[in-house]
């Protein structure tokens, strides 16, 4: 591994401010004696603080500390141990390395500019990381022990993805792997493609790439999220508000059953879909509208069928990312324009109920538990 390539080992001071932050508050305890705590990811160039962590007591969600050493937190992931890695998304992209007490690790470099998305193996034994900008994945073998990278990545570039004309250059906004770990796909928006990367168990580099699924012309795919429970998957597009329902082959390649929109009928304006989730029995879809500022609901059968069923308003402008707590019963929703998270009530049936802001933070993109 070369200095340029090797994590930047380095521990990391946790600062608690005064004024609107608690100093010294821990996180409080629940009636239960369970810790609720979130993790909320902000741009410091839309005047957010960075990454931070809120803790829940009587008075509701209060800042209590910021982690040193990451910008613009825009998304992450974490591992069963407990370790997170989240992107710093900017030109020069990286990503970081974090203990459960958000001390940093490792930062690594993303080889690529704005990352914009993580995702884990399933065994923890690979990290990948999409860079939107620049429009190519990377990926490492980490250690399952440590949690840290192994040799050196491998940057896989989307040039030659593009559209049929040029009209928009690749732009790699979401990463995942299937369950066995031998495809990472990628979605990217520029390209309006699903693109599989065959992975080689031994080595662990990429062997080879091609189209998994070609989205409609100019429908900037962004987003993918897989059914828990049956062989379909369910993709937003950023740029014509739609959510594809796709069959998933055994090759790794993608069929659409489905396009629906993730607006009302009636709206008229400008929107951009966003973020994506399912509940763990895999009955109900939950889609962010950023413009429209809404969090649109469907129902999925039995056979992964999807049926819209609410609109409900986010609380904010520009929902970026939603975060679906089940045991909580509840959603909460990243309103990065209006600088909130709002809360919605989950209720038994899946449908929402009304947004409620339940804290302030600038800039707002990610949160986490």
């Amino acid at each position: 591994m070369s200095s340029s390539d090797a994590p930047q080992l380095a521990p990391t001071r946790r600062l608690v401010i005064g004024g609107a932050l608690a100093i010294g508050l821990s996180p409080v305890a629940t009636a239960g004696g369970r810790r609720d705590t979130l993790i909320a990811g902000s741009y410091t160039r839309e005047g957010g603080p960075g990454l931070l962590t809120l803790a829940h007591s009587a008075r509701g969600w209060r800042r209590i500390a910021l982690a040193d050493g990451i910008r613009n937190a825009s998304f992450g992931v974490c591992s069963v141990t407990g370790l997170r890695y989240l992107v710093d998304e900017q030109e020069h992209g990286a990503i970081g390395i974090y203990d459960r007490d958000l001390r940093r690790l490792a930062v690594l470099p993303t080889l690529g500019a704005d990352p914009c998305h993580v995702a884990l193996r399933g065994d923890g034994g690979a990290l990948a990381v999409a860079n939107y900008s620049s429009g190519t994945v990377t990926h490492w073998r980490l250690d399952p022990a440590t949690g840290l990278p192994i040799g050196q990545p491998q940057s896989i570039s989307h040039a030659g993805y593009a559209p049929a004309g040029g009209v928009q250059a690749p732009h790699a906004h979401w990463v995942g792997w299937v369950a066995d770990g031998s495809l990472l796909h990628s979605v990217d928006l520029g390209a309006d493609a699903i693109l599989a990367h065959d992975i080689d168990p031994g080595t662990g580099r990429c062997r080879a790439t091609a189209i998994a699924y070609r989205a409609p012309a100019g429908s900037g795919p962004r987003h993918l999220v897989r059914n828990p429970h049956r062989p379909v998957a369910y993709l937003i597009s950023e740029l014509s508000n739609t959510v594809t329902l796709l069959d998933a082959q055994a090759d790794g390649t993608f069929s659409a059953r489905a396009i629906l929109s993730t607006l009302p009928a009636d709206f008229v304006g400008k929107s951009a879909a966003a973020h994506i989730a399912i509940n763990r029995r895999g009955t109900r879809l939950y889609v962010s509208n950023r413009g429209h500022d809404s969090i649109a609901v469907f129902a999925l059968s039995a056979h992964g069928d999807i049926t819209p069923i609410q609109h409900v308003a986010c609380g904010g402008h520009w929902p970026r990312m939603f975060l679906l707590r089940e045991d909580a019963g509840e959603l909460l929703v990243a309103n990065e324009h209006s600088g909130d998270i709002g809360q919605l009530v989950v209720r038994p049936d899946g449908r929402l109920g009304a947004a409620t802001p339940i804290a302030s933070v600038p800039g707002i993109a990610f949160l986490a538990t």
